[in-house]
């Protein structure tokens, strides 16, 4: 018995925002501030002016540098300045190519650009590396195959990101649209 699952509203997609997933840069000092700054949702100009404080004037080993770059991305993605993202996550990507959390968020502002085949393949690099907040690589994973007219990897990339994290909303508002049933 095969399930069908249908899209009824397909333009409310487009309307749907990604999900950004911001890298914890440990310790102190400004790229930790950095990193609580993408995590509580900032993208205030002060906020990204401290991250690229954090880039020109702290010695960071790779890894917070890559996270501080993240973060930053995060930041602007959040401002829609999608070139500039994208340019802190192929930053990111270039210094710690194993970085997850990169390859989605690099994968969102491709999306932005509605360059959904390339976006695809970043966030499912992302996830096969490993993320810390995987609900939002599959919702927005969600996002691009919806984009790419696959309601079925939608819906359960969906399902999915709602497994993960129960209460959040964004996911449960998603399968809303979907209808599933059995032929």
């Amino acid at each position: 018995m095969r399930t069908r699952i249908s899209l009824l509203a397909a333009a409310l997609a487009a309307l749907a925002a990604p999900a950004a997933a911001s890298v914890m840069v440990m310790g102190a000092g400004m790229a930790a501030d950095c990193s609580k700054a993408a995590f509580n949702g900032r993208s205030d100009r002060e906020s990204i002016l401290l991250c690229t404080r954090s880039l020109d004037e702290e010695r960071l080993v790779r890894r917070d540098r890559a996270g501080t770059l993240v973060n930053r991305g995060v930041m602007l993605l959040r401002t829609r300045d999608y070139p500039a993202a994208r340019a802190d996550f192929d930053r990111a990507i270039a210094l710690e190519p194993t970085l997850g959390e990169a390859f989605v968020n690099r994968g969102v502002s491709l999306m932005a650009d509605k360059a959904y085949d390339d976006a695809l393949v970043d966030i499912e690099r992302g996830l096969a590396l490993g993320v810390d907040e995987p609900a939002k690589a599959y919702y927005n994973r969600g996002l691009v195959q919806e984009s790419l007219g696959d309601a079925r990897a939608a819906y359960y990339d969906y399902r999915k990101a709602q497994d993960l994290d129960p209460d959040w909303l964004l996911p449960a508002r998603q399968l809303t649209r979907f209808t599933v049933s059995r032929p």
